[in-house]
């Protein structure tokens, strides 16, 4: 008998992707950074912008998904990326997520070609949910357009929602426009579609507005304050808590982000080798890397039993 989860919510990071020296993905340290964040209740969102995900090929989306199965890592916890320009890349990774038992995917729209019609949306996420075709397939939207180029509006989250009641789960809105999460949160939350904000700046009042987490880069850094956020926001202490968690996202927000949060585990761990990005991106110098720390000295941020993602 299938054991039922519970829908996802949270917190979530879109997981670093550790490289080698020589830029191959490192699947041991990949397996334990996910199980890093997992025990501190944290939820796996590889595959997305923090990810590098645009920088890896199908074949090794698909080992490293691969890697956390037989990690025996919960497949409930993960809502890997699955979007993609080519559909079919879009629909085979959407299917591996899928039957790995995934409890969702995180579904970027086709994003080389930009001001695109509502109507050839439709047909791009149509055509992967009637590809799937798999009533276990739940996909929360990706809303990040200062990046993708392509929003997401909400003309057509509601012509999704009622083609597709059941596939359609949420969104993780990180454009950074709190009256967009909020409207979504106004006209579809009701309805059951999950509003994830896309940053921890944004947690306290997305859950006040109803929403059911974020998923946030510096999920992968600061994972336990912001869990404890999440998990006391009711409490009058919430809007000092948020303060804090604001101090600590706007230190690594100084610096490229993706390589600020590499250079501070690789500070953490003692691995300089945390440090690699693939190109486009280039790692922090060594300048950057002394200013980084020494903000997050004056913020005091912890990792706790950070050796273990060594």
């Amino acid at each position: 008998m299938s054991t039922i989860h519970p829908k996802p919510g949270g917190i979530y990071s879109p997981v670093l992707t550790p490289f080698n020296t020589d830029r191959s993905p490192d699947h041991d340290r990949f397996v334990r950074h996910c199980r890093w964040l997992i025990e501190q209740d944290v939820g796996l969102a590889f595959f997305g912008t923090n990810s590098e995900a645009t920088s890896l090929t199908l074949v090794e989306k698909h080992k490293l998904l691969d890697s956390l199965i037989d990690a025996k890592i919960p497949p409930h916890r993960m809502m890997p990326g699955t979007g993609a320009c080519a559909l079919g890349d879009a629909i085979e990774l959407t299917k591996h997520a899928v039957d790995a038992g995934c409890g969702g995917v995180l579904m970027l729209p086709p994003f080389y070609y930009k001001g695109v019609s509502d109507e050839g949306l439709f047909r791009a996420y149509s055509t992967v949910i009637d590809s799937v075709a798999d009533e276990r397939l739940r996909v929360y939207l990706y809303h990040i357009p200062q990046v993708s180029g392509v929003p997401i509006p909400l003309t057509l989250i509601e012509r999704l929602m009622k083609a597709y009641p059941k596939a359609i789960a949420g969104i993780k809105d990180s454009s950074g426009d709190w009256n967009n999460t909020q409207a979504m949160l106004k006209e579809f939350q009701p309805h059951g579609f999950d509003v994830f904000a896309g940053s921890e700046n944004f947690l306290l009042a997305n859950l006040r507005g109803g929403g059911v987490g974020c998923i946030t880069a510096t999920g992968n850094v600061n994972p336990g304050a912001i869990v404890q956020l999440y998990k006391t926001w009711k409490e009058k202490s919430a809007d000092d808590t948020q303060s804090k968690l604001d101090a600590t996202r706007a230190a690594f927000a100084k610096f490229p982000m993706i390589p600020a949060m590499k250079a501070a585990i690789a500070w953490k761990t003692g691995r300089s080798d945390w440090s690699t990005v693939r190109p486009p991106l280039i790692e922090l110098n060594p300048d950057q890397v002394s200013q980084l720390q020494e903000l997050l000295e004056k913020v005091q941020f912890e990792m706790p039993n950070a050796l273990s993602l060594a």
